[in-house]
């Protein structure tokens, strides 16, 4: 049973990291292209 449970948290600990890089990314590129797009404005 404890096997089971350190299996389960390293699993729930592997996948929010996972998608927490992600999100991040996706984030990142967001304000990249938003800053892009409000410098093309101004030419």
């Amino acid at each position: 049973m404890k096997k089971l449970t350190l299996l389960s948290l390293v699993a729930l600990v592997l996948m929010t990291s996972i998608l927490g890089c992600n999100a991040f990314r996706g984030a990142g590129k967001d304000i990249s292209d938003t800053g892009k797009h409000i410098e093309n404005v101004g030419k």
